[in-house]
């Protein structure tokens, strides 16, 4: 019977038999790639994400901010009955002023977060769920007092206007409570929108465990 070596059987045998067991490196390498890939990916997202958001914030601070210094400017103009308004008179404007106030530094807390995580590479100030469930909660919480407080302003502004108050020289007042609120409303929006952004963070954490998916 011929020797199957001679024949080269067992040399081709040899020779195959290691193939396989090169090719599952290389497919390890593969997925460690593949997978490396998809994290830079996320990454750059993530950061694009904490751009916007802290674009957000600073939008908020800065119309929140101008609308409590109008509503607390907003006094000592007289009428025609020589008498002076302001916004202290108002139950309305005061409200009005604490939520603009309380919302600028509360965005300005967030914008100080917001970098520290841009900076940190992705780290967060506080705890991860803590921060992400603190974010969205006071997100809503704080939009929908300045949304309220948006709401009684420019209610009262326009119960003014039918009144001597905004008559004359007290034109002024009631123009100026026209700006207050409407900066009021633009940095309620910038919270809404901030507001989403956090919630989407927050979902995506709870979902799979990261704050932006893979």
């Amino acid at each position: 019977m011929p020797s199957p070596l001679r024949n080269g059987i067992g040399t081709n045998m040899a020779m195959a038999s290691p193939s396989p067991l090169r090719q599952y490196p290389n497919n390890n390498n593969h997925h460690h790639h593949h997978h490396q890939f998809m994290s830079t990916v996320s990454q750059r997202k993530m950061r694009r994400l904490n751009y916007l958001l802290l674009l957000f914030r600073l939008a908020s601070f800065s119309f929140s901010l101008a609308s409590a210094v109008f509503t607390l400017s907003n006094s000592n103009n007289k009428n025609n009955n020589n008498h002076s308004t302001s916004w202290l008179d108002f139950l309305s404007f005061r409200f009005l002023f604490a939520a603009n106030a309380i919302v600028a530094v509360y965005s300005l807390f967030e914008m100080a977060a917001s970098l520290w995580e841009i900076l940190k590479g992705g780290s967060t100030l506080l705890p991860e769920s803590a921060q992400l469930w603190f974010d969205f909660s006071h997100d809503q919480v704080f939009a929908y007092m300045v949304l309220a407080a948006g709401v009684a302003g420019a209610a009262e502004a326009g119960r003014l206007k039918q009144g001597p108050s905004c008559q004359g020289d007290g034109q002024s007042f009631c123009i100026q409570a026209d700006i207050s609120v409407t900066l009021g409303f633009a940095g309620f929006l910038f919270l809404a929108l901030a507001t989403v952004s956090s919630g989407f963070r927050l979902v995506c954490f709870l979902a799979t465990g990261s704050r932006f998916p893979m």
